[in-house]
């Protein structure tokens, strides 16, 4: 959607951010680096989401673990 309101945070220029693995400096909103190829991601995301995913499994094999010994131990 086209807005004509003057935004003056907005004035067009991209700030940049060294890339992790060369060095040069890339577009903070660029998805690869264009000098080594390099993946640019946010390490606030790239942290957050995987600490969150290990937690969730390392639960469900402890609920897991818990339950077949419960079984074991009702069996026999």
């Amino acid at each position: 959607m086209w807005s004509d309101e003057y935004d003056p945070e907005d004035d067009g220029v991209t700030e940049t951010v060294p890339c992790p693995a060369c060095g040069q400096e890339v577009y903070e909103d660029a998805d690869q680096c264009p000098a080594c190829g390099e993946w640019i991601i946010p390490m606030s995301s790239r942290s957050g989401r995987s600490r969150r995913w290990v937690a969730v499994v390392l639960v469900v094999a402890a609920l897991m673990l818990g339950v077949w010994t419960g079984l074991i131990r009702w069996f026999r």
